[in-house]
């Protein structure tokens, strides 16, 4: 009676969705039937293994195929990429735009031989690019971010707002320095004090930047305090000498020597000369150093701020 009752309690547990005792004890009976005839004919298990022996056979030859397959490829895809690299060296590209390409190019590579050995195994490869679009949707959300520095850098390259070797400030978080690298997702910086500066190209390409190295020619603008009771017209040609006698001065541009404005203790004279863009810092420094040598020479003064103070007496009682 208890065991009718077992039974009855597991076939109601099989109808929420757990195998029955009925269904159990018949899966435990074909078991034991096939073993038992096992036993009694052991060459149903050789028969067994000599089917499984080809398919195992086609499953490893299939796999060394793909493994020298992969290694042929690979030599191919190095071939390529340094034929490319070649190509653009002899007709002169740009180094941001090598540094772009040729890793764009290689994983391109490398997805489709990844595809073409999935081609051996008799993978659909239908299926798989639809996989892949799918789940790209779904990165791509993930990565807006990596998403857009990578269509900054296709934007970078095709407007060239600046090159490798170009010198340039951007505007936003007033990050400069020499570009060194182009990259995907980044352009570093080499700072003059030789540090690296990394920045997410979507950043560069959404915001402002100046490019200090895209002229051949910059103009220094140096502004000089005189003292009020100073001779103007001394001072202006002691100012106009100072910039001519700067040997990295372009000639055939003309010095301007002025008034740029009126300050509380000083007239502002202001000295504009025209250098080559690479001479650019060393010659203003050389300039502003051999300004203040002309005015200490000439007696011409460069005040400092001053404060009169005037003290009235109160009436005493």
């Amino acid at each position: 009676m208890s065991n009718r009752l077992a039974l009855a309690a597991a076939d109601a547990a099989g109808t929420n969705g757990l195998p029955s005792a009925t269904e159990t004890i018949e899966a435990l009976n074909n078991a034991q039937e096939g073993l038992q005839e096992i036993a009694k004919n052991p060459g149903l298990l050789r028969e067994w293994l000599d089917g499984l022996m080809p398919e195992l056979l086609n499953f490893a030859f299939q796999v060394v195929i793909a493994l020298v397959f992969y290694a042929i490829g690979s030599r191919v895809i190095r071939s390529v990429v340094k034929m490319v690299h070649r190509s653009m060296e002899r007709a002169g590209t740009d180094a941001g735009v090598k540094q772009f390409v040729l890793p764009l190019l290689k994983y391109s590579l490398y997805l489709f031989l990844v595809f073409l050995i999935m081609g051996l195994f008799g993978i659909a490869t239908t299926s798989v690019v639809a996989i892949f679009g799918s789940v790209g949707v779904a990165v791509g959300l993930a990565l807006q971010g990596s998403l857009s520095n990578l269509a900054g850098g296709v934007l970078i390259l095709l407007l060239k707002p600046f090159r490798v070797g170009d010198y340039i400030i951007e505007d936003t978080n007033k990050n400069e320095g020499t570009v060194s690298e182009i990259s995907i997702f980044y352009t570093k910086l080499l700072t003059p004090d030789n540090r690296m500066i990394v920045i997410p190209n979507g950043t560069l390409s959404n915001s402002s930047l100046t490019n200090v190295s895209h002229m051949d020619r910059r103009r220094i603008d140096v502004t000089v305090g005189i003292a009020y009771q100073s001779d103007l017209k001394k001072a202006k040609a002691v100012l106009y000498a100072a910039a001519e006698k700067e040997t990295a001065r372009i000639p055939e541009e003309e010095i301007i020597v002025m008034v740029d404005s009126f300050g509380d203790s000083a007239m502002n004279m202001g000295v504009k000369m025209w250098v080559s863009a690479a001479e650019y810092w060393p010659a203003r420094w050389r300039l502003m150093e051999n300004i203040k040598y002309a005015l200490d020479e000439n007696g011409l003064v460069i005040p400092f701020p001053q404060m009169d103070i005037t003290v009235k007496a109160s009436d005493s009682v």
